[in-house]
């Protein structure tokens, strides 16, 4: 879609980014540390994860979901990854060839966290362009077509796990771990995430004995890491009585290797070896409910923009 005259207004998607192949773990590494080396072992740890996985398909899915957006809102959507290709510096540089003038900006991490949004507004100081301005969304853990879409995974992937098992399995919604510290700096990210879990377990009608919540992909670096961990969730399930586990990662929307990796491959294996069962809701991904969220997001921006 090419800018229509006078419309110097586009939305700008920004992302985590994912090497492209696990020869390129090694320098999507130093840009996930800016530059700070790590231990050969934990090269080597990462690189066994996206070979067990294939390839992460996070940025085609996010091209896919831009692609999604500018279509419902008729206007330029552009993707930036922090740390892998199309990088935040390049979009940054294609939008004002394009003449782009002003850009709502959304993080696909409603969460709001100093380690990962915090992180994607420090690097809008990229911007070769001075004169190209932001409106910067902090956080969209509550918005409703967000929840009504993880609800609807969750409904359908529990009802399927239901059948399997012969009765209702427990949920354990997951989110990515931070630094303990980060929290107790004031951070919001552990509120978020949980009031994020709670609004999704209303909207799917759970009771609150029905779900429990979990932080998961706890970093190699030293020092604490928020929890409790899902594996402990799971051995607490086990614990009570429970032959099996729903999980949900609500702090992701798409695929990747978070969600292939420790999801599909080490909680299923930790929940066989406990003589437990795992299911996971299937990631929003493409769904139709996160882009009209994504829309609604841009829409408001701009609404309250013409009316200030």
């Amino acid at each position: 879609m090419s800018n229509a005259p006078g419309n110097s207004t586009a939305i700008l998607l920004l992302a985590h980014g994912s090497p492209d192949s696990p020869e390129d773990v090694p320098k999507f590494l130093l840009n996930v540390t800016g530059g700070r080396p790590l231990p050969p072992e934990v090269i080597a740890e990462v690189q066994r994860r996206y070979q067990a996985i294939g390839k992460s398909p996070l940025t085609s899915i996010t091209l896919k979901q831009a692609k999604l957006l500018s279509a419902k809102v008729q206007l330029l959507v552009y993707v930036g990854m922090r740390n892998w290709h199309p990088f935040v510096s390049e979009t940054l540089k294609r939008m004002t060839t394009d003449g782009v003038r002003h850009a709502i900006v959304i993080c696909l991490a409603p969460q709001n966290s100093q380690t990962s949004v915090g992180l994607y507004r420090t690097s809008l100081l990229s911007s070769p362009d001075p004169g190209l301005t932001f409106d910067f969304v902090e956080s969209w853990h509550d918005h409703p077509h967000l929840i009504q879409a993880f609800a609807e995974k969750l409904k359908s992937g529990r009802e399927q796990a239901r059948k399997e098992c012969g009765r209702d399995v427990p949920v354990i919604f997951t989110a990515h771990s931070v630094p303990s510290r980060t929290i107790l700096e004031g951070d919001p990210y552990e509120l978020q995430a949980r009031q994020t879990a709670e609004l999704v377990a209303n909207a799917a009608l759970l009771e609150e004995s029905e779900w429990r919540f979990g932080f998961q992909s706890q970093g190699m670096s030293g020092g604490a890491w928020l929890g409790p961990t899902a594996e402990a969730t799971i051995m607490d399930l086990k614990c009570s009585g429970h032959s099996g586990v729903f999980v949900q990662p609500i702090g992701f929307l798409c695929d990747h290797v978070e969600v292939l990796y420790d999801i599909d491959v080490v909680f299923k294996k930790f929940a066989e070896d406990q003589g437990m069962r795992l299911w996971r809701a299937e990631s929003l991904n493409d769904s139709p409910l996160l882009t009209a969220a994504l829309a609604e997001l841009a829409q408001s921006r701009m609404a309250a923009s013409k009316s200030a």
